[in-house]
């Protein structure tokens, strides 16, 4: 019995097809077993609350420009809230695991976060035409 952990799902599906091909029937593949590591949840809790700040940005840019103001540095940005949830299966099959098939597996195993930002930003007045040109 070999166990291999892959961080690729492309090459894993890869290598089990060329060991089915090169093997044959000599070789039983079980279904894949997902996690995450705990640098992979770190690096989405990251990507999330970035994505979260970019979104209060453009949103306060929209208001400013509805005003005819425009948007200066961030005086104050603070992450309130983040939630992490993992996927589920709308079956009663999700109590047997190896029923499962391989998409009812990767949704099982996907992981969701959401990200709440307080942020405060300058409000520039409107700019002299003239300045800009300078």
């Amino acid at each position: 019995q070999v166990c291999i952990i892959f961080s690729d799902f492309g090459k894993m599906q890869n290598v089990c097809n060329l060991l089915i091909e090169k093997l044959g029937t000599s070789v039983t593949i079980s279904p894949p077993h997902f996690h995450h590591t705990p640098e992979a949840v770190d690096t989405l809790r990251r990507q999330v609350c970035v994505a979260a700040v970019g979104n209060t940005r453009r949103k306060a840019q929209e208001v400013c420009r509805l005003f005819g103001q425009s948007l200066g540095k961030p005086l104050l940005i603070r992450e309130e809230e983040t939630k992490e949830w993992g996927g589920h299966v709308d079956s009663h099959l999700s109590n047997f695991p190896d029923s499962l098939t391989l998409q009812e597996r990767i949704q099982n195993a996907t992981a969701y976060a959401s990200c709440k930002v307080f942020a405060v930003f300058e409000i520039k007045g409107k700019e002299n035409r003239r300045n800009k040109l300078l």
